[in-house]
């Protein structure tokens, strides 16, 4: 049973309906599989129509999530705070009078990965963090939680199609420059002195192929051991303080 006080869980239909129309910021609605109810019908198209992800899930995962087993067949995963547009996040550059410094998150599923990487990116001094809609962790509880407060102070913006979003920062004038094993670029090797936009892939795949076709660069971390790769959060921080330490250096 997960802890009573749960800022993120909304449970019930009454409650999801009211969430919905209040706007309030959620990152996926779970409605039971097979369930046929009107109600919950209407949760499912308005809650598309606001662009919030809708799951099926069965009953025992409903159970699960729960903080009070009253979820009637419905239960809503809210953001703890509003996330930002790619505007705001370039805002922030700006307004510290330097070159933009931001993370893209490509599906990484884990929170407390995505929690660890958010940390990470305000030690860092990193502007902000892009995530997308669908096949990701949000700012949930637990990502908040894992952040160690970190979460409060970073600004994360929420994009429907994260190719789309990295095709508009190059616009911007941002290079995009991805993670991947087979890299074209060792780390060591790669010039991160101007605004940069770094895209970390998924804990299992890595980077999705059209995420990839808009990298400007794909930058490869050395692996002397015999594991084959590195945790995603492990990934971003090494390439993080890459950054850091051009950007510093005199």
């Amino acid at each position: 049973m997960l802890e009573k006080d749960r800022e993120d869980i909304i449970e019930g239909r009454n409650a999801v309906i009211e969430a919905l129309r209040a706007g309030r910021p959620i990152d996926k609605i779970f409605i039971a599989k097979g369930e046929r109810d009107r109600t919950l019908g209407h949760i499912a198209a308005r809650a598309r129509d606001a662009g919030v992800p809708v799951v099926e899930a069965d009953s025992r995962k409903l159970d699960a999530m729960s903080p009070f087993g009253a979820h009637q067949g419905v239960i809503a995963q809210a953001a703890v705070r509003a996330y930002c547009t790619l505007e705001e996040l370039l805002a922030v550059a700006h307004e510290r009078g330097e070159a933009p410094f931001l993370i893209a998150c490509d599906e990484v599923s884990d929170p407390h990965n995505l929690g660890a990487i958010i940390r990470t990116a305000e030690c860092a001094g990193a502007h902000g963090v892009i995530i997308p809609k669908r096949r990701s962790a949000g700012l949930t509880a637990t990502v908040d939680k894992t952040s160690a407060g970190a979460a409060e102070h970073m600004a994360v913006a929420r994009v429907a199609n994260l190719p789309s979003a990295l095709e508009a920062l190059k616009k911007q004038g941002l290079w995009i420059y991805g993670a991947a094993a087979e890299g074209s670029a060792p780390l060591w090797k790669t010039d991160f002195t101007g605004p940069v936009c770094m895209v970390i892939g998924s804990e299992g795949d890595g980077m999705g192929r059209l995420v990839r076709e808009c990298c400007d660069f794909t930058v490869s971390i050395p692996l002397l051991g015999r594991v084959s790769s590195l945790n995603a959060s492990a990934a971003a921080a090494v390439l993080m303080y890459e950054l850091v330490r051009q950007r510093t250096a005199t």
